[in-house]
C-alpha cells in the first residue's frame, strides 16, 4: 500500500514539487530523477570523469576496513571495483546517531542496496556499488545521544546516553566522542524498556559489543552498520580518515582561492528559493570548517584576512593554504561543499536522499558547476511505516486507513466514537449553534428598534451563550470516550505506534524495538518487500 506525501503532514512543498511536479523545480537541479532515458548520459559523465583522477580510494577503503576481517566477499569485490572506470556508486549517507538513529537511516542504506541491486540487472556495461558515508563530522550532540521506541505500554520512550557532555569532548566532531561508563546505564535502559523475546538476548550481546566504553560514536556505528548490512555488499566509507583528507586538499585549497566566484551564485540561488520555496541552509562566504583544540569553527574571510567565527586565530592567504597543505585533516567540509567532497572522492551516480537533503540540493548546483564535478542523481530515499499484523486487524475492526492515522489522536477518536454512538454530539451541537444564531438574531432586530447600544450587548451574551454550549460540547464528548474507554486504550495504541509524537514512524522509532521483535529475518522482510520505484510514503506489514 502506498500513500501519496502531499497526504501526511509537514512536507515541505519542495520536497513535494521534486517528487510530482518536476517541471516546478526544474531550474534548481540539474537532473529530473524519474527521467531514466538520461541515467546512461550521467553514468558515462561520471566514468569519464576518472580519467581526469590521480589517486585510487579502493586501498584507502580497505585500510579503513582493517577491523573487518570477517567482510562478506561481496563487500570485499564492491570496494576492489570502486576504482574500475566502469563502476558507478550509489551513495547515502547519515549522522553517527546511538543504535544507527531513527528507522530511516535504515531505509536510506536498503534503498542504495536495492537500486544497485536492480541497475546491475539493467545496466551491464556498469557495475553498481552501494556506499555509505559515515557523517561524523557533525557537531550537534543532542541529535545523535538518544533513541526513541516503544515501551511495555506502547508509549515513546526517549533513552537516552548522557544529557551533557564534558567540556574536552564538547571540542570535538561527534563521531570523535568517546562513550565512557555511562554507556552501560544507557543499554540497561534498553535493555529494561524491550519486551522479552527470542531475539532480545542476541541483539542486546551485538549492541554490547559495539557500544563499549572507549569506543567512538562512529567507531560503534560502523560496526553496526556492518553488522546489519554486510552481506547485502554495503561499502562503509570514513571521509574524516586522514588519508582521505590528503585526497581533498585540491577541494579545500580551491575553495579558499575562488570562494568569491560561486558565492554570490550561491547567494542568488538562496534567493531564488526563497521567493518560490526555501532555503535549507545558509550560504557562507566560504564553505570549510577547521578544526582546532578546542572545537571546530566557520572560516571567514574579512578583506585578505581569513578568521575563525567567535576565535581570535586568524590566517592570512598564504598561510591558511600551507595550512591545508601541511595538515589537511584540520579541515572539513560544510553541507553545501559535503556532496562536492563526496563526489570528487567516489563515482557517484546517484545520491539517496530524504526530503530534507532533497532540499539542500537545490542550492548547491552552481557548486557542482564551479568544481566542475559530475552531478548525481539525487533518488528520493524510500519512506516506510511498519505496521504489525495485530495492529492492522485493529485498522481494518475501525475501518481506518494511514490517511485517518496522520491526524491529531483527538480527532481520530472524536471520529471513530461518533460513528459508534447512537447520537451524533456534533450534529447535535451544530444544530444548537444554528438555533442560537437564529434566536440572537432575531433579539438584535428587536434591540435595534429599542436602542441600538444593546445590539453589541447583545453579540456578548451570544458570545456567552456559545461558550457554554462549548464546554458542554467537551464535558459530552468526554462523557462519550469514558463510554468506549476500551476504544479509545485501542485508537490511542494504534497512534503511537504508527504515528508517534505526530510525526511519521520512520523518523521517531529505533530499529532496536522492531529487531528485538522480529530478528534479522525483519530486514530481509522490509529489504524484499519496499519498492524503490513508487516515490510514495509505503506501508509494509510485518
Amino acid at each position: 500500500m502506498f500513500i501519496n506525501f502531499s497526504e501526511i503532514p509537514k512536507h515541505q512543498n519542495l520536497f513535494l514539487d521534486y517528487l510530482y511536479n518536476f517541471n516546478n523545480v526544474n531550474e534548481f537541479y540539474k537532473h529530473n530523477f524519474r527521467s531514466k532515458e538520461n541515467y546512461n548520459d550521467v553514468f558515462k559523465s561520471v566514468a569519464s570523469s576518472k580519467k581526469d583522477k590521480q589517486f585510487h580510494i579502493s586501498p584507502i577503503i580497505k585500510t579503513q576496513y582493517s577491523d573487518f576481517q570477517t567482510a562478506s566477499e561481496k563487500t570485499k569485490n564492491n570496494i576492489d571495483a570502486l576504482d574500475n572506470f566502469n563502476t558507478i556508486a550509489i551513495v547515502t549517507g547519515q549522522q553517527v546517531g546511538i543504535l544507527g538513529g531513527p528507522l530511516y537511516t535504515i531505509y536510506k542504506i536498503l534503498t542504495a542496496i536495492k537500486l544497485a541491486n536492480q541497475f546491475n540487472e539493467r545496466f551491464e556495461d556498469y557495475k553498481f556499488v552501494p556506499v555509505f558515508w559515515l557523517e561524523g563530522d557533525d557537531h550537534d550532540f543532542n541529535e545523535v545521544r538518544s533513541v526513541n521506541i516503544f515501551d511495555t505500554e506502547n508509549q515513546v520512550l526517549n533513552i537516552g546516553y548522557k544529557s551533557e557532555i564534558e567540556d574536552d569532548d564538547a571540542k570535538l566532531s561527534v563521531g570523535n566522542i568517546n562513550f565512557d561508563e555511562s554507556i552501560n546505564d544507557f543499554l540497561n535502559s534498553l535493555e529494561n524498556s524491550l519486551r522479552q523475546s527470542d531475539f532480545k538476548e542476541g541483539l542486546l550481546n551485538k549492541l554490547r559489543n559495539f557500544y563499549v566504553q572507549g569506543k567512538t560514536f562512529k567507531q560503534s556505528f560502523k560496526e553496526l552498520i556492518f553488522w546489519l548490512f554486510d552481506e547485502y555488499g554495503l561499502v562503509i566509507f570514513d571521509p574524516q580518515d586522514i588519508s582521505v583528507k590528503q585526497l581533498l586538499k585540491p577541494i579545500f585549497a580551491k575553495e579558499i582561492n575562488n570562494f568569491q566566484a560561486h558565492t554570490e551564485k550561491l547567494i542568488q540561488r538562496s534567493a531564488d528559493l526563497e521567493e518560490l520555496y526555501h532555503a535549507q541552509v545558509k550560504v557562507k562566504p566560504v564553505n570549510l570548517f577547521y578544526h582546532t583544540d578546542d572545537g571546530r569553527y566557520s572560516v571567514e574571510p574579512v578583506d585578505e584576512i581569513f578568521k575563525l567565527r567567535r576565535k581570535r586565530k586568524q590566517f592570512t592567504k598564504e598561510e591558511i593554504l600551507n595550512e591545508i597543505e601541511e595538515h589537511p585533516e584540520r579541515f572539513s567540509p560544510n553541507v553545501l561543499l559535503r556532496p562536492i567532497c563526496q563526489d570528487y572522492l567516489l563515482p557517484t551516480g546517484f545520491y539517496i536522499a530524504g526530503p530534507s537533503e532533497i532540499s539542500y540540493f537545490a542550492q548547491i548546483t552552481p557548486l557542482y558547476d564551479f568544481y566542475k564535478i559530475s552531478t548525481p542523481i539525487i533518488y528520493p530515499r524510500t519512506s516506510v511505516t511498519l505496521i504489525e499484523k495485530n495492529v492492522n486487524a485493529a485498522l481494518d475492526k475501525f475501518d481506518l486507513t494511514l490517511k485517518d492515522i496522520f491526524s491529531n489522536l483527538n480527532e481520530l477518536k472524536h471520529k471513530v466514537i461518533a460513528g459508534l454512538s447512537e447520537n451524533n454530539i456534533d450534529t447535535s451541537f451544530v444544530n444548537a449553534e444554528t438555533e442560537i444564531e437564529l434566536i440572537f438574531d432575531r433579539i438584535k432586530e428587536n434591540l435595534f428598534a429599542i436602542d441600538k447600544t444593546l445590539v453589541d450587548a447583545s453579540e456578548k451574551y451570544k458570545e456567552k451563550v456559545s461558550s457554554v454550549l462549548n464546554e458542554l460540547k467537551a464535558k459530552a464528548i468526554k462523557a462519550q470516550e469514558n463510554k468506549h474507554e476500551t476504544t479509545v486504550r485501542q485508537l490511542t495504541r494504534i497512534s503511537h505506534l504508527l504515528y508517534p509524537n505526530e510525526n511519521l514512524q520512520e523518523r521517531e522509532i529505533n530499529f532496536s524495538y522492531f529487531y528485538n521483535k522480529y530478528g534479522m529475518e525483519l530486514i530481509q522482510k522490509i529489504f524484499e518487500e519496499m519498492s524503490v520505484n513508487e516515490f510514495e510514503h509505503q506501508i509494509i506489514i510485518i
